[in-house]
């Protein structure tokens, strides 16, 4: 069986539990590859599947299989050896810190693409060739 690390503790369960007020998940359930969960507010919170570590690879039938835990403080995949903490899901936590790291070098090369495309329009625009596509955003 393999083994997993534990990122949630004793302490960070037991202050969960404490906290009747505290927004914790009712349902959990996947659409159109997002994860919905719906917590005891009547709001529902909408992740990307492909953002949560452990999901990205995870067939159809083994994402449906999702149990609440923890008196709603967690979400199980079984099937797939996966826990996650739903304070942390609301704090868009949705791995390990080299998971999250990955995920904000994706986020950051994409900002960056953008940002070299916007800074190239304004040049071009600058030098009187407002209608010219920058050379980032032609086909090649």
């Amino acid at each position: 069986m393999a083994t997993h690390k534990v990122i949630t503790t004793d302490a960070d369960i037991d202050l969960a539990l404490k906290m009747p007020d505290d927004l914790r998940a009712v349902s959990a359930g996947r659409d159109l590859d997002m994860l919905i969960l719906k917590l005891n507010d009547g709001s529902r919170h909408l992740i990307p599947r492909e953002n949560i570590e452990g999901l990205q690879n995870a067939t159809r039938a083994q994402i449906a299989h999702v149990e609440i835990i923890g008196h709603g403080t967690g979400i199980q995949w079984p099937e797939l050896d996966l826990d996650l903490y739903v304070p942390a899901l609301l704090e868009s936590v949705y791995g390990s810190k080299r998971w999250m790291a990955q995920l904000g070098r994706r986020g950051g090369m994409a900002k960056s693409q953008a940002a070299r495309a916007n800074a190239e329009r304004r040049l071009l625009q600058a030098r009187g060739g407002a209608g010219v596509e920058p050379t980032s955003a032609r086909a090649t």
